[in-house]
This record gives structure tokens, sequence and C-alpha cells, in this order.
């Protein structure tokens, strides 16, 4: 039985030298996504990713920017696919809440990602806005953290 399924994973803050690491466990940076790359050095590199790490090694990690409008917004929730359904999102959506250094923590998702919706329900998020025009046929829906909080270790 694989860590993530007895909820034995660990959440901290990534370290630059883990970028390798976490682009293996990204679907598109797997896919060859050279640019996906770039942005997990660059995340790493300034302490913005957050990773869950099990037994087996890294099993998704999550990133917080600071840069909508002045508050905090998740910009990239990646759970390696074994590790799907287990608990590994919940727990780092909850560590990034604990964590952000503003009274407002935002993301968004496609309307097409009901995975995604159903987890950020689940972790207390509120929907506030729709946006559309980013990907055609497809809105981006923006929710809004209610504060959960969580265990991260340095």
């Amino acid at each position: 039985m694989d860590a993530a399924d007895r909820g034995e994973f660990v959440v901290r803050r990534a370290r630059e030298s883990e970028a390798d690491r976490l682009a293996g466990i990204d679907t598109v940076a797997v896919e060859g996504d050279d640019e996906r790359r770039a942005s997990i050095r660059r995340w790493c590199r300034q302490g913005l990713a957050v990773v869950a790490e099990g037994a087996s090694g890294p099993l998704g990690y999550c990133v917080v920017e600071y840069t909508f409008f002045g508050h905090g917004f998740v910009t990239m929730l990646m759970v390696a696919p074994p590790a799907r359904g287990r608990g590994v999102g919940h727990r780092l959506l909850s560590a990034v809440a604990a964590s952000c250094t503003t009274l407002k923590l935002f993301t968004s998702t496609n309307v097409s990602n009901q995975p995604m919706q159903r987890l950020l329900q689940r972790a207390g998020w509120s929907p506030v806005g729709l946006l559309h025009g980013l990907d055609e046929g497809d809105p981006e829906l923006f929710y809004l953290c209610g504060r959960q909080t969580g265990t991260m270790h340095p």
C-alpha cells in the first residue's frame, strides 16, 4: 500500500533542487511542455511551490502567487494520477490556505474540470465568478477560499 493510501505524507515547501521531480509527476510537463517545466523550475526557485511527499516521492504540488489584485492565487495544483482521490489535493489546498499571506486566496478552473470543482467545494472554497474568453468554449470559474487550516512542514 502506498503512503498516500494511508494518508502518510507530508506537505512542505518544495526545494529548488526538486523541480525535475515535480515535473515528473506533472502530466503537462511529462508530455514535453518545456514552458511548464520552466514554470516549475521558477516556482521552486522562488519558494512558491508546496509539495506533498510520500515514501515513494512527490505525490503532488501546489503553487500560490501574489499577483492577483494584491491577493493570493493558487496558480497550479497538480496531483500525480496514481495519487488522485486520496486526499493529496485537499491537504495541499489546506496547507497553502493556512500559509497564505493575504486576507483572500483565490483560484480558478475551467467549467469542464469537474474533478477540480468537486475538490474545491469539499475543501470549503466558494464559487465567486465566471470569466469567458480565456479558453474558447470553456469559461473559467473563480473560487474564493473559506480559509481551511492545514499542516505544512518547513
